[in-house]
């Protein structure tokens, strides 16, 4: 599904990401690392928002230096803490990045039900709580039709039953075929979800803890 080779990522000269080869199947895949340890810039990676050196192949053909758009298309982020022109209503971001994925009119409708926020849809986002912007962000990751989803600390800030709203979608979505990496600096009991592999992030480069052959 997603295959990185040989990447390397500096600030400053300070080398925070180095990873020779890493491959992620189809599946549902956790990663696990301190506050530090890289997992936000690794996502950003893969999302095609910072440079770096090296390969990023997702489905075997696309590649994020190469086939920009049409990665870009497949490959959907939600951030750890989101943050949006204060100026900006939920629903303009909303319309904005559905119209950038193709989304329908359907699914943004099925999304904002889904993870209740209708009642500030309209509301400019810099009077948003931090939950209300998590929620917001998950919304977001969710349009259009997605091959790989990225969720950066998806279970801080927002109350359980935003969670148990985020699995139910993750699972819908897992069963029509899109995978996912999702990240935390905490070592969550995932109940609601059967995770295929855990990994960890850790002195600049990503491990795999566990894996579950007979993920569902």
């Amino acid at each position: 599904m997603l295959k990185i080779s040989e990447l390397r990522k500096a600030y400053h000269g300070q080398m925070v990401l180095e990873i020779p080869g890493l491959e992620f199947p189809a599946g549902i895949h956790w990663l696990q690392g301190i506050n530090g340890s890289g997992k936000t810039t690794l996502f950003r990676s893969i999302a095609g928002m910072l440079p770096f050196e090296g390969r990023i192949l997702l489905d075997g053909k696309y590649e994020i230096t190469k086939q920009a758009v049409d990665y870009r298309l497949r490959v959907n982020y939600g951030e750890a803490e989101p943050l949006y022109p204060a100026f900006l209503s939920a629903n303009d971001l909303i319309q904005f990045v559905a119209k950038a994925k193709k989304a329908s009119k359907e699914q943004i409708s099925e999304l904002i039900e889904t993870l209740e926020i209708s009642a500030f849809i309209n509301n400019q986002t810099g009077t948003f709580s931090s939950g209300m912007l998590k929620k917001l962000s998950l919304v977001l990751a969710f349009l259009g039709q997605p091959s790989l989803i990225l969720l950066d600390e998806p279970l801080i800030t927002i109350d359980k039953a935003a969670v148990k709203n985020m699995y139910k979608l993750v699972n819908n979505y897992y069963k029509n075929g899109v995978s996912f990496i999702m990240s935390s600096h905490q070592d969550f009991e995932l109940d609601d979800i059967h995770l295929s592999n855990k990994y960890l992030v850790k002195d600049k480069t990503v491990n795999l803890m566990s894996s579950t052959k007979n993920n569902g």
